[in-house]
């Protein structure tokens, strides 16, 4: 049987309805995407979530959530919240067991986060300059592959970090840090991040500052008083909000440096027994948590394989009262086309012809559909990962 005549009128009818065909095409490929789209993106999102847990041997911070503690210290998703002295890394560090490296995660310069860490992070992860140069001194940052490609930074640039509340007056100022270096892009949420000495953050946190020299006579207005070596000044002082290599010396620090703050640490075991030494050290500790990553995500990515079972499930049940609907519309143009069909077997068409006419239009409304959803995630497939690190960054 010749197969040309009804392929051909499958097709002239499809090119003259076109508007019709490509919303169904259109709508069909869309709805199928879907449930392959969000099992892509788990997919993607696990790769990634275990490589970093994997990478890292141990992380400690303050008592709380493990998994809060997980993400923050590797996706560096953390707020104001608890934090622990310095002194809990310096603890670490003497106990002959283990390096320690620490994070600061308190601020923010628009969506990127601000890392204070130590020079021993960037070497941990691999991470290396690609344009410009690392930080040499209070007051510089390097920018993360991505951060600099969508703000458009480059070495000699700046960058201010934000304000925790805008409204409040009496609040820390936004310090003007200098970029120093881009750093080559490594697929991670380092791509995402901005990095400062763990020094720089606690100036963001006003824990030091920089004001002019009291000792200069032209500054005499601004003291209150002197004594025993200690100089007070009113609020007339100008107090620096960017460390240039001018002033660079006047910023100070006031407190003991192992008292400050930092929201989580990465613990680098020696060997495997000094890591279950370790760990069984902080199993009663009520002040700071030791954990795996690894563990922990394990129980994160259940339920995440749970909620992802009930939205795959949720978007098939919407999948297929999709192509009811689609058939429903097939039939009802086949209805609304039966004077055609009767004309169409006046002139000697036969039925068996007709029905493969009808076929040949769904087959091909079909792998129209197909084409969508398969360029659909080519494209996405190319962009999980970067979609991804922005989610979890």
């Amino acid at each position: 049987m010749n197969i040309a005549g009804p392929y051909h009128l499958a097709w002239r009818y499809i090119v003259r309805h076109r508007a019709q065909s490509l919303l169904l095409v259109g709508a069909l490929g869309l709805v199928l995407a879907l449930p392959l789209a969000v099992r892509m993106l788990v997919r993607a999102a696990e790769k990634q979530m275990r490589a970093r847990a994997e990478s890292t041997p141990l992380v400690a911070g303050p008592k709380g959530s493990e998994t809060d503690l997980m993400l923050g210290a590797l996706h560096f998703r953390q707020g104001a919240g608890q934090a622990l002295h310095l002194s809990a890394c310096d603890e670490v560090r003497d106990s002959g067991l283990a390096e320690a490296i620490p994070l600061h995660l308190r601020f923010r310069a628009g969506d990127s986060p601000i890392v204070g860490t130590e020079l021993e992070y960037f070497e941990f992860r691999h991470l290396k300059v690609a344009e410009g140069r690392m930080i040499t001194r209070l007051g510089d940052c390097v920018v993360g592959a991505q951060v600099a490609r969508e703000k458009g930074l480059h070495p000699g640039g700046a960058m201010y970090s934000s304000p925790e509340q805008v409204f409040n007056i009496a609040g820390v100022y936004p310090l003007k840090m200098r970029v120093t270096g881009v750093l080559a892009a490594s697929g991670t949420t380092d791509d995402e991040a901005i990095f400062v000495d763990i020094k720089t953050a606690w100036l963001i946190q006003g824990l030091g500052h920089g004001h002019d020299d009291l000792v200069k006579p032209e500054n005499s207005t601004a003291v209150l008083s002197k004594k025993d070596g200690e100089v007070v000044a009113n609020a007339s002082i100008r107090m620096f909000n960017e460390v240039t290599d001018a002033n660079v010396a006047s910023f100070h620090f006031h407190g003991d440096e192992a008292d400050f703050p930092i929201h989580a640490m990465v613990v680098l075991p020696h060997d495997a027994k000094s890591e279950a030494i370790l760990t069984g050290r902080y199993q009663g500790n009520k002040e700071v948590q030791l954990i795996r990553p690894k563990e922990v995500l394990e129980g994160l990515l259940g339920a995440l394989f749970r909620i992802e079972g009930i939205v795959v499930a949720a978007l098939a049940l919407v999948a297929a009262a999709a192509a009811a609907v689609a058939a429903l519309v097939f039939g009802l143009s086949f209805r609304m086309r039966q004077r055609e069909f009767v004309t169409l077997a006046e002139v000697g068409v036969g039925q068996r012809t007709l029905f493969l006419a009808k076929a040949y239009e769904v087959a091909l409304i079909g792998f129209g559909a197909l084409g969508i959803t398969t360029l659909l995630m080519g494209v996405l497939r190319a962009l999980a990962d970067t979609a991804i690190i922005g989610r979890l960054g």
